[in-house]
C-alpha cells in the first residue's frame, strides 16, 4: 500500500521526470531508514507491546522493529479504514518529506548513478580498485578508486569498501557533470 501511494504521488507531481529518477525518489522514501525517522518522531516505539527482555536490550529504539511497526500502521489504516484514509496518513507522514529528500545529495547513490551514465554511453561498467586498506578489522578505513575503461575518474575514503565506492563515484559524476558542462559533445 506503502509502495503504491507513494508512486502514484510522485507520477503526479513529477510527470515529466524519467522513471530512473523516480525510483530513485521513491526508493528514499520508503526505505528502512526513512521509516526508522518518522518512527522515532511519532515515538511509535513508547507504544509497541513488547516483552520485558526486549524492552531492556533496546527494542523500542530497534530500527527494524520502528521500520516494521510503522508499515504495519500503514496496513492496519488501510484495512479499517481504506486508501483514503491510508493515504492521508501516508501524504502528512512520508510525502511531506519530498522536497526536503529529493535535495539532499548525501541520499543519492552515487554508484547508481555512475552504472547508468556507462551503460547510456556504450561504455563498461565501473571499476572499483582498492588503492590502500589500513587500521586494525575493527577500524578499517579504505581508498577506493574507480575507473571506466582505463580511465581513472575519481578516488574515495570512507570506513567500509561500500562508503569508499561510494565516495569515489561521486567524485567521478561531479567531474562527469562538469565536463558536460563545458563539452557538449561530451
Amino acid at each position: 500500500m506503502l509502495d503504491l501511494i507513494v508512486v502514484d504521488y510522485l507520477f503526479s507531481r513529477f510527470p515529466d521526470s524519467r522513471e530512473g529518477e523516480l525510483s530513485k525518489l521513491k526508493s528514499m522514501l520508503v526505505r528502512g531508514r526513512s521509516l526508522q525517522k518518522i518512527a522515532r518522531e511519532m515515538k511509535l516505539g513508547d507504544y509497541i507491546l513488547m516483552s520485558d527482555n526486549e524492552a531492556r536490550s533496546g527494542g523500542r529504539g530497534r530500527s527494524s522493529i520502528l521500520e516494521n511497526t510503522f508499515e504495519a500502521i500503514v496496513a492496519a489504516l488501510y484495512l479499517d479504514g481504506g486508501n483514503k484514509t491510508a493515504r492521508r496518513f501516508i501524504t502528512r507522514r512520508v510525502l511531506s518529506q519530498v522536497d526536503d529528500i529529493a535535495s539532499r545529495s548525501e541520499d543519492y547513490n552515487y554508484k547508481s548513478q555512475l552504472l547508468e551514465y556507462a551503460q547510456a554511453n556504450g561504455l563498461s561498467a565501473p571499476i572499483y580498485r582498492v588503492i590502500t586498506e589500513i587500521g586494525p578489522d575493527h577500524a578499517r578505513h579504505f581508498e577506493i578508486e574507480v575507473s571506466l575503461g582505463d580511465k581513472p575518474l575519481g578516488r574515495g575514503n570512507g570506513r567500509s569498501k561500500k562508503a569508499a565506492q561510494q565516495q569515489a563515484a561521486r567524485v567521478a559524476m561531479e567531474l562527469l557533470n562538469k565536463q558536460s558542462e563545458f563539452d557538449p559533445s561530451s
